[in-house]
């Protein structure tokens, strides 16, 4: 009785080693992971989902009654179809906190530590959170824009193309935002400081602005501070592009500050994120 042969195992080429794989098939992955974490979570997904409902109800009907009969409101135009291009921004911004939050958690509960013992780039991590929460953002405004339409009678001047637009700068914006909380998250690696800090960042984006009254109506001092708030130009140009009137630079300004803060936010994401995670 002869023994059986066994075939030699393959030998890579001298000099070669296995580096993992591509950069995009890890973002792939990555992304996928996260999104399945988010949906084995129905109490996350659904108050995720529910926040911006209740934001659109509760600000349609508090000031919707009140401006609409004022003389700084814009003349022919309901509340709704004034608050909705603004309502699409400011979702973003929650939702990107929440970004922040999970990334704190990740760290937390030795997710990261596992992923870093494997042949995998730093950024793809922040990369794949990204995008997982932008298609969460998605999923809001969609529903958003359903509710709004079906229940409060949002009917924009601009049309279908006008509120795509509206809803692509909001994404835009949202995505932006999402870098800048991931890089406090990167670096605070604290989830009670974390919040502090978002809370700091997201009322004076969102109440000193454009968002939800003219800044005509707004006292002398906050109007100064609205015209400088960055969120205002991005509200200004949805607010154009659904409503369908000219929109003149404010999309180029809203674009172009949200590449700068999406690049300047990348940059210390990933400088953060490289730190032991032993240090905080």
């Amino acid at each position: 009785m002869t023994a059986p042969t066994v075939s030699p195992a393959p030998t890579r080429p001298a000099g070669s080693a296995w580096r993992g794989t591509s950069y995009q098939r890890q973002i792939l992955v990555l992304t996928g992971r996260s999104l399945t974490a988010m949906l084995k979570n129905p109490q996350l997904v659904a108050f995720s989902l529910l926040q911006p409902l209740i934001m659109l109800i509760l600000f349609s009907q508090v000031f919707g009654t009140v401006l609409e009969s004022s003389t700084l409101f814009p003349e022919g135009v309901s509340y709704i179809n004034y608050l909705m291009p603004a309502i699409l921004i400011m979702t973003g911004i929650g939702a990107s906190l929440q970004s922040g939050m999970g990334l704190i958690n990740d760290m937390r509960n030795g997710v990261l530590a596992r992923f870093r013992s494997l042949p995998i780039r730093a950024s793809s991590v922040l990369v794949a959170r990204s995008l997982s929460d932008l298609i969460r953002t998605g999923t809001q405004l969609a529903l958003l824009l359903l509710f709004a339409v079906l229940l409060f009678g949002f009917e924009p001047g601009g049309g279908l193309l006008g509120t795509l637009g509206a809803a692509l700068l909001g994404l835009a914006v949202s995505w932006a935002l999402t870098w800048v909380f991931l890089a406090f998250a990167a670096w605070l690696r604290n989830s009670e400081v974390m919040q502090a800090v978002g809370f700091l960042i997201m009322f004076p984006l969102m109440f000193a602005s454009s968002a939800y009254v003219p800044l005509d109506g707004l006292p002398g001092w906050l109007r100064v501070v609205a015209h400088v708030n960055p969120l205002t130009y991005a509200i200004d140009a949805a607010r154009a592009l659904s409503l369908g009137n000219p929109v003149g630079p404010d999309v180029l300004l809203a674009l172009a500050t949200s590449a700068a803060v999406l690049a300047v936010s990348v940059f210390a994401a990933v400088r953060g994120f490289r730190r032991p995670l032993q240090a905080h």
